[in-house]
């Protein structure tokens, strides 16, 4: 049985991780890393964890390898993962690394981990970059029309406030958000440049932060070399999707609601100019700390060690 460390699991994705690895048939929890809550009972902090009888410890790079850990997820801001990494590439190499952050999404030594398009990669790795929750959406919403683009997509993007995390930023103030649509970083953010190396594409994305907790929603403009039909789109996306039990493919725009709470993204709303049907446009929902963060997270994991890529994900039940 795989055990797994989880370093950075205080903030909103590690209680989202947390509960999912120790249901997991497979799995062993073995340690959970918190400065802020160290010592405290794991139980006594995150919902879902109360047969879990671990607490917060405050695990630094030269502890890592001394967890008897053979798998360590890195839930960790940007830029705080180098010296883990550093030390388990030093004294334990063999372990399974799944860092949540950005650090490592631009290293060609590391597979990308969307597992929907990079299965086969992820399968057996030892470095696995988790994809961002925004670049998640974006790349399977787009990725389906690849090889039909004329010109640069468009993806506008909303997401709710934890996706800036639990550090106090305009982007996470419920005073700045109230009644309120937030944009940042309109050129050149992260994950515009995430998703057009991953998907071999330059995208424009605007990104926004809206008042609500949790969910994204993304808006693709797209112009195709040829005309187009919405109902041709949907059995196109349908079919291209038929293998992957997360992805959803409907007529109607889905909405945030749709998503929230579950491991699905589903993509829908298929709508066609009529002033130049070459010109169509969709919609794609997910949960930013699940199927952004989480989910995606665990199905790496399930690649990495062989086992049902969807080991331990409920995906017919809200979480």
């Amino acid at each position: 049985m795989p055990r797994v460390a989880v370093i950075g699991a205080r903030g909103y994705t590690g209680a989202e991780l947390l509960p999912l690895l120790q249901r997991h048939p497979e799995f062993e929890l073995v340690a959970v890393s918190s400065a802020s809550a160290k010592g405290r009972a794991v139980k006594d902090v995150v919902p879902g964890m109360d047969s879990c009888l671990l607490r917060f410890d405050e695990i630094g790079p030269a502890e890592v390898v001394q967890t008897a850990a053979d798998a360590c997820v890195l839930a960790l801001p940007n830029g705080a993962a180098g010296a883990y990494v550093e030390a388990i590439d030093r004294d334990q190499p063999g372990m399974v690394v799944v860092d949540l952050g950005a650090d490592y999404r631009f290293d060609p030594s590391w597979v990308y981990g969307q597992p929907e398009r990079f299965g086969d990669r992820v399968a057996g790795a030892r470095r696995i970059s988790n994809p961002g929750c925004y670049a998640t959406g974006a790349q399977l919403a787009v990725a389906p029309l690849l090889d039909r683009l004329a010109a640069t997509p468009v993806v506008f993007g909303v997401s709710g406030f934890s996706g800036a995390g639990k550090k106090a930023s305009r982007k996470n103030d419920p005073e700045v958000l109230r009644d309120n649509l937030l944009p940042y970083t309109l050129v050149d953010h992260i994950h515009e440049r995430e998703v057009s190396r991953h998907l071999g594409r330059e995208i424009r994305f605007l990104p926004h932060v809206a008042p609500f907790f949790r969910g994204i929603s993304l808006s693709m403009a797209l112009e195709l070399d040829s005309e187009a039909r919405a109902g041709a789109l949907l059995k196109h996306y349908q079919a291209h999707y038929s293998k992957a039990p997360l992805i959803e493919v409907q007529e109607p725009i889905p909405e945030v609601r749709d998503a929230r709470n579950t491991h699905r993204v589903v993509i829908g709303g298929f709508a066609v100019s009529e002033a130049d049907r070459r010109r169509v446009s969709l919609v794609c929902v997910l949960d930013n700390l699940l199927k952004g963060a989480a989910t995606q997270a665990l199905q790496n994991l399930n690649l990495a060690f062989g086992l049902e890529p969807l080991a331990g994900i409920d995906y017919r039940e809200r979480s």
